[in-house]
């Protein structure tokens, strides 16, 4: 199979063009001109650049294509402008999906996110049957995906045969622009003064890129699939990266009634221009606990996850490799 990947220079894209190519298929990567492919080191690919709006340009990268990929978006949401987050994530995925259309594809994989899929009140996971169910001004990046998913699940009724992934939170080595990773950089340097009260579903990037293919291969179009190994307290995940870099733990999680008053200093902050590590909007949903039950997709696609301490490992490893800790 020849597959083009979009965001391919990017954390999850990356691993995506390699678990392809170690699959055996062709991999073709569309790129922004000024991406830096850093992360496709010592991988064989057919290299095309272009702006991710040009559907035209984005239907002869298409073409000969057996299978697209939609991994680029804005990830790294906190540090953008809402409107371009939206720009991103929801133009740029109908563009992909008309010229995928155009081009005559077989299988469309879109990367969403756990964050497009709703929260439940009783902490309990939620499952892909849930939508996304937070006011928008509240979390538009999870909105924003939501409505790419939208826009698939119209063109998957329109008979272009999508399937949408939702990773939890990635983990792994690779992650080059500190998307996820920023929280092990942090804890490392002994820059997190507290834990959050809530919880987060974890995975590792090289499970999720496994997935993507057998999302590819045989997952249902028109469906979701939320791709999570580990359901865990946020207090837990920051205790575990410390043990692996051997740095002391943060001894205190902050309070729920004090969550929505350093999120409005947050706010105040980021008008201010004033550098943070996170946005408010982060900080607020930090109180809940986002599990996802992953049942659908270990039985359809056989979704495996590792052990947590591996990726964490693994990915601390990379950092120090790379000379960021």
């Amino acid at each position: 199979m020849r597959a083009l990947v979009t965001g391919a220079t990017g954390f999850l894209g990356s691993h995506v063009a390699r678990a392809l190519v170690a699959r055996g298929h062709v991999v073709r990567i569309w790129r922004r001109p000024t991406s830096n492919p850093r992360a496709l080191a010592g991988l064989e690919f057919e290299d095309r650049a272009g702006d991710l709006f040009d559907v035209d340009a984005l239907r002869r990268a298409c073409a000969g294509c057996d299978w697209v990929f939609h991994t680029a978006a804005a990830a790294q949401y906190w540090r953008l402008p809402a409107r371009e987050v939206y720009r991103v994530n929801v133009e740029g995925t109908r563009a992909v999906l008309e010229a995928a259309r155009r081009a005559d594809v077989a299988r469309v994989v879109l990367t969403s996110t756990g964050a497009a899929v709703g929260v439940r009140r009783d902490g309990a996971p939620a499952d892909e049957r849930l939508p996304f169910n937070l006011p928008p001004r509240a979390f538009p990046y999870g909105h924003s995906k939501w409505l790419a998913e939208e826009a698939a699940r119209a063109a998957a009724a329109g008979g272009l045969p999508v399937v949408i992934v939702n990773p939890s939170v990635v983990l792994g080595p690779g992650d080059l622009n500190r998307v996820s990773g920023d929280l092990v950089v942090r804890v490392a340097r002994r820059e997190v003064p507290m834990a959050a009260p809530g919880g987060v579903g974890v995975i590792d990037v090289r499970d999720v890129a496994a997935a993507h293919v057998a999302a590819a291969e045989r997952g249902r179009p028109g469906e979701r699939y939320l791709l999570n190994a580990h359901n865990t307290p946020t207090r837990d995940l920051i205790a575990l990266i410390a043990a692996v870099a051997g740095v002391r733990p943060p001894r205190l999680t902050l309070p729920r009634w004090l969550v929505r008053p350093a999120a409005a200093v947050i706010d105040v902050a980021r008008w201010l221009r004033v550098p943070m590590p996170m946005d408010a909007n982060q900080l607020r949903l930090s109180a809940r606990f986002l599990y996802f039950d992953a049942g659908k997709a270990r039985r359809e696609l056989g979704l495996v996850g590792r052990p947590l301490e591996e990726t964490v490992r693994d990915t601390w490893a990379w950092y120090r490799q790379e000379g960021i800790v």
